[in-house]
């Protein structure tokens, strides 16, 4: 079976910071491999005066500068004349939250754009060639750049190929609504810290129930928020039953 093939571009004055995210690791692998398509492109290219200018100030007498629309167009333009339409966001404070089944969700688009932001922002027409608004949280950054390379990283984790082994997707925190379990390596014992003695028994069954009832645990502890959410299954009900009585009998 061949993998999946997504085409990502990201829109920036400052291109260049995106080779941090492009040159390392399981991404710049990925890249190599022609599984993911990547380029982040300089806004500045779309710009028709010499300067190259990409902001001026706004209208109404704020103090602020205000990225201007026409490059965004320009691009968009460029883009549709030789790929089929994008699917394109733009990072924003103002945008829904964004989480691992948003993260699924661009997995999913074949084609996406980037719009990163400087400065006030780009004029609000830009909005009309706009997809989704998208924040990771409630708070400001310089520019769009860094949020648009979490989301990357985080969406490219759900491309076939991309991270070498599926269960480590699969068992990553929040991909199933848990926390993750916690993980051990050599050695065994450090200052006094010991590993559980049931990831060295070599039981696969008992280790695999271990490590349900860390996540539940974990989850229910950390955040209470998450495991509310859950439907809970008749699996998941024996496993709170068991922690439960372990709890007690800790406790007696």
């Amino acid at each position: 079976m061949m993998n999946q093939t997504i085409n990502i571009k990201v829109v920036s004055i400052f291109p260049e910071m995106f080779s941090s995210l492009t040159s390392f690791g399981v991404i710049r692998k990925a890249i190599e491999n022609s599984i993911v398509d990547f380029e982040a492109i300089n806004l500045r290219d779309y710009t028709n005066d010499k300067h190259k200018v990409t902001d001026k100030p706004g209208y109404g007498g704020n103090n602020g500068m205000v990225m201007l629309a026409d490059p965004f167009f320009q691009f968009y333009d460029d883009y549709c004349s030789k790929y089929e339409k994008p699917y394109v966001v733009m990072t924003s404070p103002q945008g829904r939250k964004f989480d691992n089944n948003v993260s699924k969700t661009l997995a999913s688009k074949k084609n996406i754009v980037f719009f990163c932001g400087r400065y006030e922002g780009p004029d609000e027409r830009v909005m009309s060639i706009v997809d989704d608004e998208i924040s990771i949280g409630d708070f400001v950054v310089t520019g769009g750049e860094l949020p648009a390379m979490i989301m990357i990283d985080s969406l490219l984790r759900f491309i076939p190929g991309v991270v070498g082994d599926k269960n480590s997707v699969i068992n990553d925190s929040f991909y199933n609504g848990l926390l993750d379990y916690p993980h051990y390596t050599k050695p065994a014992e450090l200052r006094n810290l010991k590993v559980p003695e049931v990831l060295l028994s070599g039981n696969h069954s008992n280790i695999e129930k271990y490590r349900k009832k860390e996540s539940f645990l974990r989850t229910i502890l950390k955040r209470p928020d998450l495991f509310l959410k859950r439907d809970l299954q008749k699996e998941d009900k024996k496993i709170i039953v068991e922690i439960i009585k372990e709890l007690y009998e800790s406790a007696q």
